[in-house]
């Protein structure tokens, strides 16, 4: 009896627990929609935004759904035969391989540079627009190059010249972007750059995975009719049915890059995704601020009411433009006079392009990329023989990217902070390469045919991939960018963002055109060479960088030596006494009108 009421009493006391937890979660959940900026602020903004922001960061979605694709091509066997093949019969893979998958990157290094001074002449809107259908006119000679024998220099001028329209989008998307930001959400524009990447992967990882799952049920129903037939049943079916319209996947190449010419699998797979970005851009609005830099000022009010949904007269609104106009009047000053040499090599300069330089350079080489690219083939080096399991594999990779990156950007990026972040992120990444190395080299997969399930040490080491693109998502990913847009004030952040671009697409086709030639030479250590970066970024992350986490740009001159601290503190001192002069001026014309009014009355 005292047993059964001791466990009554256990019971309720696990009960009580549960009821609490759930109770702080609601409750936790209820601050956190109460907080939310949409609830604050006015709802038909924030849906203008939205459709803003979707319709310019779909161009960041072609970078990672391009990614995808690359990496799932170059492992088909149609692509090796068609495009390939020498005359002689053999196949120069490594050579084509790597420049089909690291052109697009050449392409976007030059874009990247060029966008700058377009983008400046022309405005976001319409250098957004044009790389687009530059962008289309890229995936158009990609889908010729099947038809009539063209053959793989259609698709390296083809990715080429995509190339040059992601690099230019993915510099000015997130400048539009943040322009046309209400102060409540701009802090988290930067960091949805990278979801946005990763929703491209994604898509072409659900494609991946259609097509597997279709072409695994092929094999069994061809299976199944070839075990009828030596039955001695009578096969109805004249030949082999397929699921659906596609395909299968010895013939991905041809969905993906809609072989044979086929309209509807044109504008589905290719055309349509720049097409979508051409035709939204003609229902959103130019960047006020830029229109204000140009000195439009009336067109900057107008289209700042719009984004808002305000009316011009609005005090927010006319708020808001007076700020711009401040901001726009200040870069003005402060890049009077201001030669390359003060930006480069000014005092408390140099050391932060060195910076800019150096993360993109560790983030290249950390394996991502290479992961990314060539993920077909990774999987494969790692046990999962035959098409089927390496594209399932790297499809389900693909999808927990986004999932990982979403929920680090909405949920950590702000709490905890830049620095910590990527050396969390270094370390965890370093780790697991390290492990999957050591189990490489200790249980070295062995040959399996397509379609046969892979071995317990293959599978540990998909899951360790797995992880291991969670712990990118929560500092590589998406926080290079935010630190580089961080560490640079007005006076100099155009050159600093120039370099930043110039150095990520640069190391970009380096590791994305050196990784075949690795993989071939080192085997298992190409993942203990990641482990070694990842390592050593961390230590200079924790070591050298300094934290922006909720720093002002004025403050990142003191951090990084610009100026000093004293002098930075007699600056505020001055525009506090200036604001407290101002507001004093406000309060004693308040108090005379009112004492002329009362006199009248």
């Amino acid at each position: 009896m005292a047993l059964r009421i001791e466990a009554m009493e256990q019971k309720t006391i696990s009960i009580n627990k549960a009821q609490s937890f759930i109770s702080h979660l609601c409750r936790a959940i209820i601050q956190a929609v109460q907080d939310c900026p949409i609830r604050h602020g006015n709802r038909r903004s924030f849906s203008e935004q939205s459709v803003l922001a979707f319709v310019a960061y779909w161009g960041i979605v072609l970078f990672g759904y391009d990614t995808g694709v690359a990496g799932s091509v170059i492992a088909q066997d149609y692509f090796k035969q068609h495009f390939l093949a020498n005359p002689d019969g053999t196949v120069d893979s490594h050579k084509a391989t790597s420049l089909s998958a690291n052109v697009v990157s050449a392409g976007a290094f030059f874009g990247a540079l060029g966008s700058a001074p377009i983008s400046a002449g022309i405005g976001r809107k319409y250098t957004l627009f044009g790389f687009s259908v530059i962008f289309i006119i890229g995936a158009i000679l990609q889908v010729i190059s099947g038809v009539g024998g063209r053959g793989i220099s259609y698709i390296y001028a083809g990715r080429a010249i995509a190339g040059v329209g992601v690099g230019a989008i993915s510099a000015v998307a997130p400048t539009y972007v943040s322009e046309c930001s209400p102060k409540d959400v701009r802090g988290r524009v930067t960091g949805l750059f990278q979801i946005m990447v990763a929703v491209g992967v994604m898509l072409r990882s659900v494609t991946i995975l259609y097509n597997v799952v279709q072409e695994m049920i092929n094999n069994l129903f061809a299976a199944s009719q070839a075990t009828s037939s030596t039955s001695g049943l009578v096969n109805t079916t004249p030949s082999v049915r397929k699921c659906g319209k596609f395909p299968s996947v010895s013939k991905l190449y041809q969905v993906l890059y809609s072989f044979p010419v086929d309209v509807t699998l044109i504008v589905q797979y290719n055309s349509l995704t720049g097409g979508i970005m051409c035709i939204g851009l003609l229902f959103v609005r130019e960047s006020p601020r830029w229109l204000a830099s140009c000195g439009r000022k009336s067109e900057a009010m107008e289209n700042l009411s719009y984004i808002r949904k305000l009316p011009i007269e609005n005090h927010s609104v006319l708020s808001e433009m007076a700020e711009i106009e401040a901001a726009v009047q200040e870069e003005r000053e402060a890049r009077k006079d201001l030669g390359m040499k003060e930006a480069f090599l000014g005092k408390g300069n140099f050391i932060r392009f060195v910076i800019a330089f150096v993360i993109f350079l560790l983030q290249q080489w950390a394996g991502q990329n290479s992961v990314g690219y060539y993920a077909p083939q990774i999987f494969q080096a790692i046990g999962y023989e035959g098409a089927s399991n390496s594209l399932l594999a790297s499809g389900i990779y693909g999808i927990v990217k986004v999932i990982a990156t979403t929920l680090f950007v909405f949920f950590l990026v702000e709490s905890l902070g830049r620095k910590l972040s990527l050396a969390i992120s270094a370390f965890g990444m370093g780790t697991l390469f390290f492990i999957i190395g050591a189990i490489l080299k200790t249980h070295p997969p062995g040959d399996l045919p397509d379609g046969a399930t892979a071995p317990p040490a293959s599978k540990a080491m998909a899951a360790m991939l797995y992880i291991y693109v969670a712990f990118y998502s929560m500092g590589w990913g998406p926080l290079p960018w935010v630190y580089v847009s961080d560490i640079f004030p007005t006076r100099t952040r155009h050159y600093g963002l120039s370099v930043a671009s110039a150095s990520q697409w640069l190391w970009n086709f380096v590791v994305s055109y050196t990784t075949p030639r690795i993989i071939a030479s080192l085997g298992y250590k190409i993942f203990l060479m990641f482990a070694a970066v990842n390592i050593g970024a961390m230590f200079t992350f924790s070591l050298f960088i300094p934290e922006t986490k909720g720093r002002s740009l004025e403050e990142m001159d003191v951090i990084f030596g610009a100026i000093g601290a004293e002098e930075h503190a007699a600056r505020i001192r001055d525009q506090e006494k200036a604001i407290e002069h101002d507001l004093h001026d406000v309060h004693s014309s308040s108090g005379d009108e009112h004492n002329g009014k009362g006199s009248d009355i």
